[in-house]
């Protein structure tokens, strides 16, 4: 049925005919060490950092350092589940197709609710320049925790209701054992467009916030002559954000570029299997990796007390975790 109503299934069957051809050698074995051992350790990274968050009330009432957990969160979440799927592609191992909508679900979720993410700290750092006054009315942390609510609602609703449409045509869908892509749980080529049409709206319309909230902020920086120094530590933290969102474009760029390399190297090459390699690792994770990071160490507030955490409370930094 599938082939015969334009599916996506020579996406699928390319995607792990090639991409996740493997070699059961030494070498490989290494490197899939070294891909799940630096998700893992940057989970525990941000795990700490997110530890930092819930140690003190201030944080957890604080719409800016909410909205920071949840990027941690969100972003240890998709760190956790791209290693389970790239072992299991790896291994060229099939699941059922239930347990892989679930990963597929969260990967999708957890990926685009970077960049909206992204799009509500800048909001938030525009309010608290532009409208210093009403700032506290209008971030709140009961509307930040409804903002984040309809981010999750966003990220989710194009992949539930085509889960939905796919059940309708075909109420046996989720039965069965599949190799784990998105392009095998589409059963029509328009829904991938579909999904594609989606994510190029979704990072023009947060590219599109991020560079109003730094034109507004630096517009006000310029107009007013008080309290600089926080319009100009606003217009890095914006800037930061616009990195970031770069960085999570890059994301987008895997896949192009695995088949870019095919079409260059052949799937036998080991220089293709080397390069595929480096793709996933600096293309995929490393992104993922580095965002939240670097959020935390510009934090004078947070860097302090994660520092104090990671090196096992060490007393050189003692009296900073008494502040609050």
């Amino acid at each position: 049925m599938a082939g015969s109503n334009g599916t996506t299934e020579d996406e699928s069957s390319f995607t792990f005919q090639q991409i996740y051809k493997i070699d059961a050698d030494a070498g490989h074995s290494t490197k899939t060490a070294v891909a799940v051992l630096t998700s893992l350790f940057f989970c525990f990274v941000n795990c700490v950092m997110f530890f930092v968050l819930r140690s003190k009330r201030v944080f957890h009432e604080t719409p800016r350092y909410i909205l920071f957990g949840h990027m941690l969160m969100n972003d240890s979440v998709l760190l956790l589940v791209t290693t389970i799927m790239y072992t299991i592609a790896l291994g060229f191992l099939p699941i059922p197709k239930s347990v892989c909508t679930l990963l597929v679900f969260i990967s999708h979720c957890t990926f685009r609710n970077a960049p909206l993410t992204l799009a509500l700290m800048s909001l938030e750092r525009y309010v608290a320049i532009c409208f210093p006054l009403r700032h506290c009315n209008i971030a709140t942390p009961k509307r930040t925790g409804v903002a984040i609510g309809i981010i999750w609602l966003l990220s989710s609703i194009n992949f539930v209701t085509d889960i939905i449409f796919v059940l309708v045509v075909d109420p046996s869908y989720l039965a069965g054992i599949i190799f784990c892509t998105l392009e095998k749980l589409f059963l029509f080529k328009w829904q991938l467009d579909k999904y594609q049409g989606f994510d190029v709206l979704y990072f023009v319309s947060v590219a599109v916030i991020i560079i109003f909230t730094y034109i507004s902020i630096m517009i006000t920086a310029r107009s007013v002559s008080s309290d600089k120094d926080s319009a100009k530590k606003a217009l890095k933290t914006v800037l930061l954000h616009l990195i970031q969102l770069g960085l999570c474009l890059t994301s987008f760029l895997y896949t192009i570029i695995e088949r870019t390399l095919y079409m260059m190297t052949g799937s036998n090459s080991s220089l293709f299997i080397n390069l595929r390699y480096l793709n996933y690792l600096i293309v995929l994770i490393l992104p993922r990796c580095l965002s939240p990071l670097i959020y935390g160490m510009r934090d004078e507030a947070v860097w302090p007390l994660f520092k104090y955490f990671f090196c096992y409370r060490s007393g050189k930094v003692r009296s900073i975790v008494n502040v609050h």
